[in-house]
């Protein structure tokens, strides 16, 4: 198994996924994502698993893309654009309608990309130093690929705000909206994930499995192939569109973007 992701399982079948690349704050780029989908794919073969537990190594969850991976695919051709797309497109979907019921546990930092993976857990349990954004058109890109699950997660309404804004938000608020279920101190992260997934062992296992199923058939996240295509579609282009680029020089030169004129002149 890749180490970026460490997978174990449990004599209960509990299998865990720890995002280990907390050097770079586990910010996703192409050898994460083939690392998390190969961990689900391992999943298939394990027909001892009844539940799932995903955590991350280091101070924070995950930090959303690594922006340095991001313009240089950018700088590739279109097709390598979509592949990229379409494999990350791929982690959250899966990850989204895993027959298994997930448990995601959130410390620090949880941007962009992390908000998808969190969206596309079953339940969410944040530490209280837990922190939240959704800033993708910040750097000139779009989160859509991650928008049918943060929808299901949040709703529409608050979707609007966050994803529109890209502003930071903390463990309270993201209980306020949905994105998590519980906040915790950080010392009891782990006893109440585990708490939880006691809770989940208590269930028939494939009584589950078909609750999970008939829940996601009433879901955003009940993607068409047709609809999932189009999301990577959209977001292969925009990676190469001249906004992404000026998003990407501001945040390799640590300056605003050109597009942002400054705050109001204050009135003398």
């Amino acid at each position: 198994m890749n180490q970026t992701i460490l997978q174990g399982i449990d004599r209960r079948g509990v299998v865990t996924l720890t995002l280990n690349r907390p050097e770079l704050n586990n910010a996703y780029d192409d050898a994460l994502i083939d690392a998390v989908l190969e961990a689900i794919d391992h999943l298939g073969g394990l027909d001892s698993a009844r539940a799932v537990v995903v955590q991350a190594n280091g101070r924070h969850f995950q930090a959303g893309a690594d922006l340095g991976w991001l313009a240089r695919v950018a700088g590739e051709n279109a097709a390598a654009n979509v592949r990229a797309s379409r494999r990350t497109a791929e982690v959250v979907h899966r990850l989204n309608t895993l027959a298994l019921p997930t448990v995601a546990l959130v410390q620090g930092a949880c941007f962009g990309g992390g908000t998808g993976i969190i969206a596309a857990c079953d339940i969410v349990v944040a530490a209280s130093n837990a922190i939240f954004a959704i800033a993708e058109s910040r750097w000139g890109l779009i989160a859509n690929i991650i928008v049918p699950q943060l929808a299901d997660a949040i709703g529409v309404r608050q979707l609007r705000r966050y994803a529109l804004t890209g502003e930071r938000f903390d463990a309270v608020e993201a209980l306020r909206i949905g994105l998590v279920h519980e906040v915790v101190a950080p010392a009891a992260l782990a006893d109440t994930g585990e708490r939880l997934v006691d809770q989940l062992l208590q269930n028939a296992p494939e009584a589950t499995a078909q609750t999970k199923a008939a829940i996601l058939e009433q879901a955003h996240g009940d993607l068409s192939a047709q609809r999932f295509t189009r999301l990577v579609a959209q977001h292969a282009a925009r990676r190469q569109s001249d906004e992404a680029a000026e998003g990407f020089a501001s945040f390799r030169e640590k300056r605003a973007a050109r597009w942002y004129p400054g705050k109001p002149e204050t009135p003398t």
